[in-house]
């Protein structure tokens, strides 16, 4: 019997299966896994699981895995550093299905961008925005080092690269963990960005802006997806602090604003899962960050 594509993500997201790597949309990328102690588990504040909603959801089952996905381009060029788009899946998630379902991978690669795509596990397929170990100072910078050296090992960078520049990107509860990387500083990170994520940690996001006139923030958000009443907030400290900032509607927003603005806010009609990829917005925003550099054909 056969299934279709479409058919095994809808599965993989409902019942947490992990897909198999055909599903992934590797063409045009070198696709693999490694292991790193650095992810956000095991860790001891989900030693005994968690309950959410009357449910338990084992440590056992969902906060075991320390799997990290790593896409690289195909004709990734490379010489003495590499950047880096770490991205964080939300709530009933993992780093598999995430990238199958939302399309990253194929996002990413179609960016042409000169860097690559990080996915490091959190709480597998569970409703839990917890961070883990990567909550603490110092394991995200442990985790880039770990990404490195994963690449030495398949030959893609050369041994003395080091990496550059640093972005993160989330949907849904990934906002908690973006936000306590950010706030222990100390991986340079250069942009965040938030896909229907801001539900809280806005003093954390705030303070990291304020940091340094170059951090690039940008958070598309929808009506429904429980982020519009934090959004506002956020602007309205902006403008009281007097900092810059684009808010517009997504069916308005062009590459031109996205390149001028650092701070940028999107509303979206959109319902929560589909403002990843439909349309790309993912892609969108890579291609004109002012971080990353284009691929040579």
């Amino acid at each position: 019997m056969r299934f279709s594509l479409s058919f095994l993500i809808l599965l993989a997201v409902l019942f947490g299966h992990s897909l198999p790597s055909f599903a992934q949309g590797t063409t045009g990328a070198i696709t693999f896994h490694i292991q790193s102690s650095h992810t956000s588990f095991p860790d001891t504040g989900r030693a005994n699981g968690h309950v959410y909603d009357k449910v338990l959801y084992t440590a056992a089952e969902h906060y075991h895995d320390s799997t990290v996905l790593i896409i690289v381009p195909k004709n990734l060029d490379t010489k003495k550093a590499v950047d880096l788009v770490f991205w964080f899946h939300g709530w009933r998630n993992n780093v598999d299905t995430a990238a199958a379902f939302y399309q990253l991978t194929k996002q990413f690669i179609a960016s042409h961008c000169n860097a690559v795509l990080v996915l490091a596990e959190t709480a597998k397929d569970a409703p839990d925005s917890y961070g883990g170990k990567l909550e603490n100072t110092g394991v995200f910078k442990a985790l880039v080092g770990d990404v490195l050296n994963g690449l030495k090992s398949k030959h893609l960078i050369a041994k003395s690269c080091t990496y550059g520049h640093i972005l993160l990107g989330g949907h849904s509860g990934a906002y908690r963990v973006m936000a306590r990387i950010i706030q222990n500083g100390q991986m340079p990170v250069d942009e965040a960005m938030l896909f229907d994520a801001l539900y809280g940690e806005t003093e954390k996001f705030m303070a990291w802006i304020n940091a340094d006139s170059a951090h690039r923030f940008i958070h598309l958000y929808t009506d429904h997806g429980g982020t519009s009443e934090e959004s506002h907030n956020m602007v309205q400290l902006l403008g009281q602090a007097h900092i810059p900032y684009l808010e517009t509607e997504e069916t308005n927003i062009t590459q031109e604003q996205l390149r001028n603005n650092r701070l940028v806010y999107i509303h979206s009609l959109h319902e929560h899962n589909n403002i990843v990829n439909n349309p790309d917005n993912f892609r969108l925003f890579l291609e004109n960050s002012p971080f990353l550099k284009k691929i040579k054909e």
